[in-house]
């Protein structure tokens, strides 16, 4: 069995039932918030699509975007919009990757280091990186 996504290991904002914390990142959708069509059970404390499908409520904190990556297997990806003033870009990259699942932090980390040299070609983007992450 795969390890799960969140383990007891790690402080994280998942709630205690989420099942980020017993099932790895594909085996579980996510939704934008809970919903009659995915209600709880007592049982296991999952939530539940219609076809048995466990489901994660609250994406902002796990650090995924929504999507239905078990139900429909559909990709795990994310896009990344830096903002328009140079002096934001740290601090917005700070909040993107401490806030991203682990899974999606290579593809944030090259995304970003491709952007910040498109967008703001005076800025060296591993310094700027070190800024967010430090």
């Amino acid at each position: 069995m795969a390890e799960p996504f969140i383990n007891d290991d790690v402080h994280h904002l998942a709630c205690g039932v989420c099942p980020s914390r017993r099932l790895p990142v594909g085996e579980f959708d996510v939704w934008q918030r809970p919903a009659k069509e995915c209600p709880f059970n007592k049982a296991d404390g999952f939530r539940y699509t219609p076809d048995g499908t466990p489901v994660c409520v609250h994406p902002e904190r796990v650090g995924l975007p929504v999507g239905a990556y078990k139900s429909e297997n559909a990709p795990l990806t994310v896009e990344l919009h830096l903002p328009p003033g140079p002096s934001d870009v740290a601090p917005y990259l700070h909040d993107v990757l401490y806030g991203a699942a682990p899974v999606l932090l290579d593809d944030l980390i090259s995304q970003a280091h491709e952007l910040i040299r498109r967008d703001f070609p005076t800025l060296d983007p591993l310094t700027v990186l070190r800024q967010a992450l430090s």
